[in-house]
């Protein structure tokens, strides 16, 4: 960026008016999170539909790092195309649906297997704000077992009733976890959600490396981690705005 150019911060929502720049910016996620090692070939993110708050945006069923806006479905909450498009799906666009079903203010959502947060699921040990980039994971990780609600299954949400149930663990909280499986982020904006899901999966590795040390881990409490995601609201659009930049260049190569 030379002096005289004039720095324009990105804008971290969308209006009806600028579906285009949604289509860019739901593949530019994929790539995001990709990128940072959040989704391989496996994943997905997906954003709230500004032109009908009951429909949903979400690739067609392929790897994230490969997604283009014309790869971009439009579902509704029965996770069916609204206009005919017989594309396959991701298996797993219950979790979506029913997330955004029960949580109107959620508009945007990653699921992800990144590894570093695997063993929290599996762990009587809490998923905790361990840096104030992560005071998100203040409002709670709550963990999703499947298998209570189901018996022994695949581990995959593959219905509207097993992503309701996983909708009703995550409750108020911005994270929920899935024994077995994975975990869902969400966001009220899409910059939102993909910046919860990286520093879901960074604070997982710093946490477990700080048990790791052997003395007493000292946590963000509840007042610091709302104070610090407040903050962190407020500033989104930088790192939203490097992050595309990092992946259009990595494409251009």
């Amino acid at each position: 960026m030379t002096q005289n150019t004039p720095y324009i911060a990105a804008p971290t929502t969308h209006d009806v008016h600028d579906i285009p720049r949604l289509f860019e910016d739901l593949a530019a996620a994929n790539h995001i999170l990709a990128h940072h090692e959040v989704l391989d070939g496996f994943g997905h993110v997906s954003v709230r539909d500004p032109r009908n708050p009951e429909h949903f945006l979400i690739a067609q069923s392929m790897a994230p790092e490969l997604v283009q806006p014309e790869d971009i479905l439009t579902l509704d909450f029965d996770c069916q195309p609204v206009d005919g498009d017989t594309r396959k799906r991701y298996l797993e666009t219950w979790i979506h649906a029913e997330i955004y079903r029960a949580r109107p203010d959620v508009q945007a959502v990653v699921h992800s297997h990144s590894p570093s947060v695997i063993p929290f699921a599996a762990s009587s040990t809490r998923l905790r704000p361990i840096y104030h980039m992560a005071g998100f994971l203040s409002s709670g990780s709550p963990v999703f077992d499947i298998r209570h609600c189901f018996g022994c299954t695949d581990m995959l949400v593959r219905n509207s009733a097993q992503g309701k149930a996983l909708a009703e663990t995550l409750g108020a909280s911005d994270v929920a976890l899935m024994r077995g499986h994975g975990f869902v982020a969400t966001g009220p904006s899409l910059p939102v959600a993909v910046y919860r899901a990286i520093y879901t999966e960074l604070n997982a590795g710093m946490q477990q490396q700080a048990i790791a040390l052997g003395g007493e881990v000292t946590y963000l409490d509840d007042d610091e981690g709302r104070a610090s995601n407040d903050m962190m609201l407020g500033v989104m659009e930088r790192p939203w705005t490097l992050w595309k930049r990092q992946v259009k260049a990595l494409n251009r190569d």
